[in-house]
């Protein structure tokens, strides 16, 4: 989960910026085999060039490098943090750590394009399943090289876009990666916080607690109910279940091709963005399901930031204020990148998230709040996200002994 300089954000922007991608790159899928002549030709290549999307994102971030004296001085620093947050989540949680604080790292921007490549990779290794082992030559080469190059240069553009932006991250173990309890890391980009520190006025230990708070809160959303990362790793397999799907649809040509045109053409009304657009229902409703977790996961992390931010840190009324100011006076060309991205829609869901939490604190307290880590079902969804009250009525009659658990 990333903090971004707007507060709070997702981890999960990350892996859904990603997700839209690779909805994207399976149209490239359908031009090469349509295109492929017999078994002659070359062997094809991944949808992206990685080396060149990390080329690209890297040139965007270039400066400010850390050197090996200062990680060292900023991991201790950083964990030392971290391990003030602890105690202070756990009190107000009632949540414990199994492991105790979790691994912390300062990163420059190029640490955590290169951390967060993974993640991407990740999520386009399906699609390239699809192409590996299989020529293609004529058209479908020239087409397949120039659709990587548009591809790479789009995913290293959101990287570096994002690697100026992201403050911290909670990075979990996802798709893949060996599930251990004490898998999560906490990462601290130090170029960014030292940046959002100095031109905005703020107090340094004050600004840099409030962050440690909101990233520490995640780990004990993901470690202190290991079910959660669970849950998250089986909605992104079911993801790119119907990712494949889709490929092979779209391997039927013009009929496959007539399928996403008719979705287009019968979206719900509700589909926001071009991604959505192109989902069928099952698939709209898998994607608002995870959207939903990633609201409740960054809204609970903002709540618990700033609840206990209130009365721990004094120059918190700044903090909070300096940074709402600066959400609202971002740049029209922030805004476009956000737009194209999806990363406006997203923003506004995970504030969507926050306010659904101070509701259910203010209406129940925060035993009901914790209610959403006691197990998937007790997760709202996203119409119960906007309307709080839709959840209460939902969980009126559960046992303060589930409340509690």
């Amino acid at each position: 989960m990333n903090t971004q300089s707007s507060q709070g954000s997702g981890n999960h922007k990350v892996t859904a910026v990603a997700a839209g991608a690779v909805a994207g790159a399976a149209l490239s899928v359908w031009i090469n085999r349509r295109n492929r002549s017999g078994t002659s030709g070359t062997s094809i290549e991944g949808v992206i060039d990685w080396t060149k999307a990390r080329e690209t994102a890297t040139r965007m971030n270039q400066g400010e490098a850390l050197t090996a004296t200062e990680r060292e001085r900023l991991n201790a620093y950083y964990f030392d943090l971290v391990e003030k947050c602890v105690p202070i989540v756990a009190d107000y949680t009632g949540t414990s750590l199994p492991n105790g604080a979790p691994q912390t790292f300062a990163f420059d921007r190029v640490d955590w394009i290169n951390a967060n490549l993974e993640s991407f990779q990740r999520m386009f290794r399906a699609i390239d399943e699809l192409n590996s082992k299989k020529s293609m030559s004529g058209f479908s080469r020239v087409w397949h090289g120039l659709n990587q190059k548009v591809l790479s240069y789009q995913i290293g553009l959101v990287l570096g876009y994002m690697g100026r932006r992201v403050l911290g991250q909670y990075d979990l173990a996802l798709l893949g990666r060996e599930q251990v309890a004490d898998s999560g890391k906490l990462y601290y980009v130090e170029p960014n916080i030292k940046g959002i520190e100095a031109k905005l006025g703020l107090p340094k230990e004050d600004f840099r607690m409030w962050l440690a708070l909101h990233e520490t809160t995640h780990a004990f959303e993901f470690e202190g109910h290991p079910w959660v990362r669970d849950h998250f790793n089986g909605l992104l397999d079911k993801y790119m279940t119907f990712i494949n799907e889709d490929a092979e649809q779209l391997k039927q040509g013009m009929k496959g091709l007539k399928v996403f045109a008719d979705r287009v053409r019968n979206r719900d009304a509700g589909a926001t963005g071009w991604i959505e657009a192109f989902m069928n229902k099952q698939q709209r409703e898998l994607f608002n399901e995870m959207q939903a977790m990633m609201c409740v996961v960054e809204g609970y992390s903002n709540h618990v930031m700033n609840a206990v931010g209130k009365t721990l840190l004094p120059a918190y009324d700044i903090i909070a204020k300096k940074f709402e100011e600066r959400q609202a006076q971002r740049t029209q060309a922030e805004q476009l990148f956000a737009k194209l991205t999806g990363l406006d829609v997203k923003m506004e869901q995970y504030r969507a998230g926050e306010i659904f939490i101070d509701a259910i604190v203010a209406a129940r307290g925060q035993d009901a709040a914790r209610l959403v880590w006691h197990a998937a079902e007790f997760l709202p969804d996203m119409n119960e996200i906007r309307e709080p009250e839709l959840w209460l009525k939902r969980t009126a009659n559960v046992s303060p002994a589930a409340q509690l658990a």
